[in-house]
């Protein structure tokens, strides 16, 4: 609950609001099983704050296992049912840079989804993990042909070309194996997403995928040759996007390339990418994935009915909306510091809270600005609310954790700190900067919790440098 007639903090922004209750969780930011026991802690998959981090230390990203494959389940159900309800078929491929393990492709994968991957490293995770190479769709900008020839030679199901460049390779590669492969064209819708610059991937003035023009002579390029098989067009707007209307002006854009190609042979598959938004704070209020699928696919069938075309297979790849939720970062508080700040009212304090992460784990703040919330994990406290900044231990004045909060005024060192919605893009983006080993990810799940991605040692940091000298054995005294 947040109090509509709390005064605003003048350091807070207008979308903040300070809460009655600094302790409680927020609907829709945490995974459906959180919930605090009667100690106050924090409980996630059955299992509390404090015995994940003595198991595996902090910093360390708890994922809801069972709601990553509820999240993957309905998702399937509601664009199956949303094409359905047109006489149509939907596929939907998990994107795998969200986050990718073999343990999450296995869970996607059992929910009845593909995998969407862009790169080699990612492609041989999701073979690793038995996924089936038709379920496995291949993106990138600059694939290396070697990649291109692995991925012909897996016998991927679909390779979302980018380039004219691309195309001949595939063909080089197709005819020097003898094997065919089908592909989908991307394409730039035009259509901007209210979102970030750098999360918008459908204007013109950008990397990926052919314009609305080039993409016809790219079709017409495709159909020449003999292995390489035209089977549709891919369009992807941008990411963390909350309603339909985007989608929908992209894909009456799509289509009308899409009617004039069915000219010259079939058009079987039209695949709209993902980028469903979800909640990172209380003010964020993302589409339900049932109405989200039924307004796209609606839109889509009306686009068809219109222009007198067969609805297409639809496929989608949502990534965030699946493991977003269902991944909480836990860390410990190191120090606090209230910090003064001159404002047009006069002097006001904002409360820094330093972690023992920062930006090496989560580095979408710094990279896009984004907004996460957070709450102490380990207790709960009566006292008042204030105005924090979360920030890292990296020697960097933009390492920040989550810009805007409250949280409980007495929060000390030694608290542990949840910061919820992290399962996508903290993990697949994290790196070692200033030499910080990279955290484990843990499935928990009915009390239970494994590891799913190994954390990094200082040692695995120092096995990369081979100007460090091995460990000479001990001597005894005297010796030369």
């Amino acid at each position: 609950m947040v109090s509509e007639s709390a005064s605003a903090h003048p350091l807070a922004p207008a979308w903040l609001a300070r809460p009655d209750d600094a302790n409680d969780l927020a609907d829709r930011v945490w995974p459906s099983s959180a919930l605090r026991d009667d100690d106050g802690m924090l409980v996630i998959g059955g299992l509390r704050a404090d015995e994940i981090v003595a198991r595996f230390g902090t910093p360390v990203l708890a994922l809801d296992e069972q709601d990553a494959r509820d999240r993957a389940a309905r998702t399937h159900r509601a664009f199956a049912e949303a094409t359905a309800r047109h006489d149509g078929v939907a596929r939907v491929y998990y994107a795998g840079k969200a986050l990718l393990t073999t343990e999450v492709a296995r869970w996607m994968t059992s929910a009845g989804l593909g995998i969407d991957v862009c790169s080699r490293g990612e492609l041989e995770t999701a073979l690793a993990a038995g996924v089936a190479p038709d379920l496995i769709g291949y993106h990138g900008n600059s694939k290396r042909v070697s990649e291109l020839e692995r991925a012909v030679d897996a016998r991927v199901g679909t390779i979302i070309v980018d380039s004219a460049i691309e195309i001949e390779r595939l063909s080089a590669i197709t005819q020097r194996s003898g094997l065919s492969q089908r592909v989908l064209v991307r394409v730039r819708s035009g259509v901007h997403a209210d979102t970030h610059d750098f999360l918008a991937t459908a204007h013109e003035d950008q990397k990926f995928g052919f314009s609305l023009d080039e993409a016809e002579s790219a079709v017409a390029r495709i159909r020449e040759l003999e292995l390489v098989d035209f089977v549709g067009l891919h369009c992807h707007i941008g990411s963390q996007i909350f309603g339909v209307d985007g989608f929908r002006e992209s894909a009456s854009r799509v289509l009308e390339l899409h009617e004039r190609l069915l000219d010259g042979g079939p058009v079987p598959l039209l695949n709209l990418g993902g980028g469903f938004g979800i909640a990172y704070t209380r003010a964020d209020d993302p589409a339900d994935i049932d109405d989200l699928a039924r307004g796209i696919v609606d839109a889509v069938a009306d686009e068809c009915q219109a222009r007198g075309i067969p609805l297409p297979v639809l496929a989608f790849e949502p990534g965030r909306s699946i493991i977003g939720p269902a991944g909480v970062t836990l860390y410990e508080v190191g120090t606090t510091k209230p910090v003064s700040v001159e404002t047009e009212t006069g002097a006001a304090t904002r409360l820094y809270v330093s972690v023992d992460g920062g930006m090496s784990d989560n580095a979408r703040p710094a990279l896009y600005g984004a907004q996460f919330s957070a709450r102490i994990a380990s207790r709960t406290s009566d006292e008042a609310p204030a105005l924090v900044r979360v920030v890292g231990m990296h020697c960097e004045s933009g390492d920040i954790v989550v810009d805007h909060e409250f949280l409980p005024g007495d929060v000390t060192p030694g608290d542990l700190l949840a910061v919820p919605s992290c399962g996508a893009y903290t993990a697949a983006l994290a790196s070692n900067y200033n030499h910080v080993p990279r955290p484990p990810v843990v499935a928990v799940r009915e009390g239970e919790a494994r590891v799913v991605l190994r954390g990094e040692t200082i040692d695995d940091l120092l096995a990369r440098d081979p100007g460090i000298a091995p460990a000479r054995p001990a001597t005894n005294e005297g010796e030369e």
